[in-house]
């Protein structure tokens, strides 16, 4: 007679007889590939048709960005650290550049005036082009018409906007003086008194807040009319179904158009330069209230031909963008709601 060994292993269970637990022990694990592994996944990837196919319509922007955009950066970044007029050899002069921007008054000037601008169109813009998105929200079939009439004013050059701020906003002669002169009340000086450069300019750039007016238009269609269903079944007003259901599915759009727009206000520079710094007009009206960080570093580029110290200050300009973008970027996360987020 044989006596079984005690240290037999069991027969293997039955199909359909084992439980999760025991197939996912008999399951290989899958750890992560190492380094060695995804190279060779890289390079086995270049053997596909879609692969290349991606990078042959990638090429034109990977071929731009380099030439056009990282190139160029890289060169300024040498050129900040040299004494250049466009035509003699750089002269490598150290930090002397970026010693001379905190001994330079016109910087501190022209950056106050960005900042200060940028405070004022902004949260404007953006207010505007939003309540002109629900305004279109509400005509119906005519949404197209207007959707095409709000933006035509982004297609006109900048060059012009700025034209037209001196025609509308001359304190002798302008439209809007007119027109607030028709209801008592005597409008400032919008081009020769420095309070009031700034707000005119403002104004003037709500004429092509056009594209944002797009962007908020295709957030607010893809609302979830359910909810303002049961908001009115809950009895909200519609201020609160705005605050407590309307921005919160907008913030994704909110978030990207409040970066966007503060980008391109600091870097502010066609309308402010031909209103206030044109040849025609430089002897005319007051200019230091208008004297934006860009057009102090295009006149010591193309103006006093100090190439090496303008690099400097584009620099100086792309740093303070950074920080003001990362900061948005932490302090928005908690009023940003995604599609799937829990909160």
């Amino acid at each position: 007679m044989t006596v079984p060994s005690p240290t037999t292993e069991p027969a293997p269970a039955p199909a359909g007889t084992g439980t999760d637990a025991d197939a996912n022990a008999a399951a290989p694990l899958r750890t992560a590939p190492d380094r060695r592994e995804r190279a060779l996944r890289w390079r086995a990837s270049w053997r596909r048709r879609e692969t290349l196919a991606a990078y042959g319509f990638l090429s034109p922007w990977i071929f731009g960005f380099v030439v056009l955009t990282a190139g160029p950066m890289i060169a300024t970044l040498w050129l900040s650290f040299t004494s250049y007029d466009g035509i003699s050899e750089p002269q490598n002069v150290g930090f002397e550049n970026y010693r001379q921007l905190f001994e330079d008054p016109s910087v501190a000037k022209s950056l106050m005036n960005t900042l200060v601008f940028t405070a004022l169109r902004v949260p404007l813009s953006m207010a505007a082009a939003l309540a002109m998105a629900m305004l279109l929200l509400r005509v119906g079939r005519a949404t197209g018409f207007f959707r095409t009439l709000f933006y035509l004013p982004v297609m006109t050059p900048s060059v012009a906007v700025g034209i037209l701020f001196l025609l509308l906003f001359n304190g002798n002669v302008g439209l809007i003086n007119t027109v607030l002169g028709f209801v008592g009340i005597d409008g400032p000086s919008w081009t020769t008194d420095g309070d009031w450069i700034k707000p005119g300019l403002v104004l003037t750039s709500l004429w092509s807040v056009g594209s944002t007016v797009i962007i908020y238009l295709a957030a607010l269609k893809n609302v979830p009319q359910d909810l303002y269903e049961a908001a009115e079944i809950d009895g909200v007003s519609r201020w609160q179904a705005f605050v407590h259901v309307t921005l919160p599915q907008i913030s994704g759009a909110l978030f990207f158009t409040l970066i966007v727009n503060t980008i391109a206000s600091l870097q502010t520079f066609t309308e402010a330069y031909t209103a206030f710094f044109g040849s025609a007009n430089a002897q005319t009206y007051s200019n230091d209230a208008a004297l934006f960080y860009v057009v102090h570093l295009f006149q010591q580029a193309f103006q006093y031909m100090h190439l090496g110290y303008a690099s400097a200050l584009a620099w100086v300009l792309f740093l303070v963008i950074l920080v003001i973008t990362l900061i948005q970027a932490r302090f928005s996360k908690r009023f940003i709601y995604y599609e799937g987020d829990e909160r």
